[in-house]
């Protein structure tokens, strides 16, 4: 089951680079719903031209985001992929039953990892409009060569901007999510 969970996981948090290679940002600080510290774990060597981040729980229990072809993708897109599965694990995604791929709720799981990423891009960078402005083009492209429609990439987008202009801080943000899933 957690082998699905990381598929799925992974599955909307696929980014496609233009073939630059970009130097590793550092991973964000992250602590799950649990107040364990989730590890990034890089991962080198695969074969393909995108890079992906994928929220789990390692073999031993640990909290992780395995960061895969991170070189491959611009620093703006790596950021808000590690702040993205961070989500994941802030919000208890990883340790609640995943609900089936593409249904109202797993889409929302989605929608809301996206929100705090951007809340936490905003609220941790010294010019968060030139960080949206690198990351929505990108996101466009990337959506487009995985193969994403239109129409899916617009809604993404749309809940990006509207979280970005319309909420407070992340971290209060994330309570209230928590304090609606208990």
């Amino acid at each position: 089951m957690r082998w699905l969970r990381s598929i799925v996981c992974l599955s909307l948090a696929v980014f496609w680079a233009s073939g630059a290679r970009a130097e590793l940002v550092d991973p964000p600080t992250c602590t799950n719903a649990l107040g364990e510290t989730v590890v990034f774990e890089t991962r080198q060597g695969a074969r393909v031209n995108f890079a992906a981040g994928m929220a789990n729980r390692a073999a031993d229990g640990t909290p992780t985001v395995y960061r895969m072809n991170y070189q491959s993708a611009v620093p703006t897109f790596q950021r808000f992929i590690d702040l993205h599965e961070c989500a994941h694990h802030q919000t208890g995604d990883v340790d609640r039953p995943h609900p089936p791929r593409n249904s109202p709720a797993h889409l929302m799981n989605e929608s809301i990892a996206d929100c705090i990423a951007i809340l936490r891009l905003r609220d941790e960078n010294d010019d968060p409009e030139t960080a949206l402005n690198a990351l929505i083009p990108a996101l466009q492209e990337a959506m487009s060569a995985v193969g994403f429609p239109d129409i899916s990439t617009d809604s993404r987008i749309d809940n990006l901007r509207h979280c970005y202009q319309n909420y407070g801080p992340a971290n209060v943000y994330i309570e209230g999510i928590l304090a609606s899933r208990k």
